[in-house]
């Protein structure tokens, strides 16, 4: 089996990239004959077709990619196999991704999404995203690598460190964990709540929405906003560097964060909702608060990012799950629950590191894929 990958090449610190660079791997050392290149990089895509002529294309990314991974590689004769997560809705494509024999999507409710939105379910197969659990490994907070990030972030010894990463906070759940974290401040041993989000211009406004509601709620001097530019070499050493990973994200096709946390054997609180049912066990790797409000909309303006040239409002004949909100109390009790209990987050992420190892390792991934590509399309 010969297999092209299109996807962020050079691989940025980011999911999609690591996505496809786990794939890779993977399919790498089970003596697959596997390529990645830039998803949009059209005259290297057609170099690819020309010279190494794969028996398949997977493309990583959203629907609005569709136009890079799908609709290119087609134009030359390519079997083309989308590998996808979702935004909430689909907006476009629907007779792109109805013709296709496979379509891969990273969990459970992303395929229920593309249902929703008018995609036959029959040519939708679940394939998770792998995890690297070689990188993301049980590290003991005393190592001078883990030590090193909680002095730079002033965490002492004797606070515990409660964790959020990604492009934003408040996306991934964190004004959530912040008012969760006031209720039981009083209650709670000592701790401070870090907060590692991307550098961008809408994160920047965000960071101060967030920062002005910490200092509402009593906490500002007990949470930390890092706003840096990092690699998958400190990602790991981050996450052992925290006690638990809070996480109940609005939105989430996967949580390849979470999932990472859990294989650094790190506790993890996510809501119970999405990618997570697929990925945590509750009372076992991790607690899932409950959904305290789901948020609908009946129209969205697209544009860029979504193959549209021009912005436009799109009207939704039924209205569309935009964002989950987790309970508060719910995080609040969990939280204090795990805060008290060294036990208790210890076994949970021995858990949750079996769990990854068995289901998420990017190997099985791998394997995983090629056992699907084989019986869906007879490819071999």
């Amino acid at each position: 089996m010969k297999v092209l990958v299109l996807t962020e090449y050079p691989a940025p610190a980011s999911g999609l990239a690591l996505q496809g660079e786990l794939l890779c791997r993977g399919l790498r050392e089970m003596g697959v004959d596997v390529h990645p290149v830039h998803l949009e990089s059209s005259l290297e895509k057609e170099w690819y077709y020309r010279w190494f002529k794969p028996d398949v294309v997977v493309g990583v990314g959203f629907w609005g990619h569709l136009p890079n991974l799908v609709l290119h590689p087609q134009k030359f004769g390519m079997q083309a196999v989308p590998w996808l997560v979702a935004d909430g809705y689909i907006a476009e494509h629907r007779d792109v991704l109805n013709a296709l024999p496979l379509i891969l999507v990273t969990s459970n409710w992303v395929k229920e999404v593309y249902v929703r939105d008018g995609i036959k379910g029959d040519n939708i197969v679940v394939l998770p995203v792998g995890c690297g659990t070689d990188r993301y490994t049980p590290r003991s907070r005393e190592g001078s690598k883990v030590k090193a990030i909680r002095e730079a972030l002033g965490i002492s010894d004797d606070e515990l460190m409660i964790l959020t990463a990604g492009g934003d906070g408040a996306s991934k759940g964190a004004q959530e964990v912040m008012q969760a974290l006031a209720l039981i401040d009083a209650e709670a041993p000592d701790w401070k709540y870090v907060c590692k989000v991307w550098p961008q211009a809408r994160t920047a406004k965000q960071n101060q929405i967030d920062l002005k509601l910490a200092a509402d709620l009593g906490i500002g001097k007990k949470v930390v906003y890092s706003t840096n530019v990092v690699s998958q070499n400190f990602m790991p050493y981050l996450l052992a560097a925290c006690d638990i990973y809070a996480a109940p994200s609005r939105l989430e096709g996967f949580g390849m964060i979470q999932v990472e946390a859990n294989a650094c054997e790190r506790p993890v609180i996510a809501i119970d909702a999405m990618a997570f049912r697929d990925t945590m066990v509750h009372g076992e790797t991790a607690f899932l608060a409950s959904v305290a409000e789901e948020r609908k909309i009946t129209e969205a303006r697209v544009g860029e990012g979504h193959d549209y040239e021009t912005s436009h409002c799109i009207v939704f004949p039924n209205p569309r799950t935009a964002e989950y909100r987790a309970s508060v109390p719910d995080i609040a009790k969990y939280l204090l629950t795990l805060m008290r209990d060294s036990d208790l987050r210890r076994k949970m992420g021995e858990a949750g590191r079996r769990r990854v190892v068995e289901l998420f390792d990017y190997r099985q991934v791998a394997k995983r894929f090629v056992e699907i590509v084989t019986e869906r399309l007879g490819i071999s």
